[in-house]
């Protein structure tokens, strides 16, 4: 069993691996359901992987083919270094694309417990414009000088090497805008990572709908993202699962 500490940022302490590999594998699941309630992923267009705390160089994330909003833990599949699917739901296999950006990730930072991506309304043609978010709005505070740009031109991402030169555009962000393809982010949880994750799409709404928009300056986005902190991204899924997801037993 676990314990909660107060005031719990992160994840909870378990007596076992096995019970944190299940509670990661729920989180992953109520991440899904969070993306398909917010309409996003309806073409399995997308990806949100958590670190096996017992093999940290494989990960779960949900099995393909299986719609965001039906997401549970045995749907749940683990890839491993070379992608392929090593347990879980392996019905379907292998998947090239989460594979070759989210591998490269979770290897280049040992911190990183979760890594989430999907193409979203605003995110998407935000990235387009090939540049960083501007300190234009509340939630584009929190990425400032905290995210990067991958400025590659590759869309179809199935090669190693692509997703190691997105590992470096990350550097060591929370996010990482994939130029013409859209958001990622990471974080020491899953439920940091989908949190930073809304919360950059929400950004990038604001950029889209005020184009014209001045920048707050540069000190005060810096205490704005202090004043708010790291836990933010943590705080804001708890929300989203509350308000989203009326019974968050239901990924099993």
């Amino acid at each position: 069993m676990f314990s909660y500490h107060e005031p719990l940022i992160g994840e909870p302490e378990f007596d076992s691996l096995e019970e944190l590999r299940l509670f990661r594998k729920r989180r992953v699941a109520l991440g899904y359901r969070v993306f398909a309630a917010l309409g996003w992923g309806q073409m399995s267009d997308g990806h949100i992987t958590a670190r096996d705390p017992e093999r940290p160089d494989h990960f779960w994330m949900l099995g393909h083919g299986v719609p965001f909003g039906a997401a549970t833990v045995d749907r749940m599949v683990l890839l491993g270094p070379d992608g392929a699917a090593v347990d879980g739901y392996t019905e379907f296999g292998y998947m090239p694309a989460a594979h070759a950006i989210h591998a490269p990730i979770h290897e280049a930072r040992p911190d990183v417990v979760s890594a989430a991506h999907t193409h979203t309304q605003y995110g998407t043609p935000f990235s387009a414009l090939n540049e960083p978010l501007r300190p234009i709005c509340q939630e584009a505070c929190q990425f400032f000088e905290r995210h990067g740009v991958f400025e590659g031109t590759e869309l179809s991402v199935e090669s190693i090497d692509i997703g190691k030169r997105i590992a470096v555009a990350l550097g060591d962000h929370r996010a990482v805008i994939l130029r013409s393809h859209g958001l990622l982010t990471v974080g020491s949880s899953v439920d940091e990572a989908v949190g930073w994750f809304v919360m950059a799409e929400r950004a990038a709404e604001v950029h889209i709908k005020a184009r014209e928009a001045e920048p707050i300056p540069d000190d005060a986005a810096r205490y704005t993202r202090d004043d708010l902190g790291p836990a933010d991204g943590w705080k804001r899924f708890q929300w989203l699962v509350n308000s989203l997801i009326p019974d968050p037993s239901v990924v099993g």
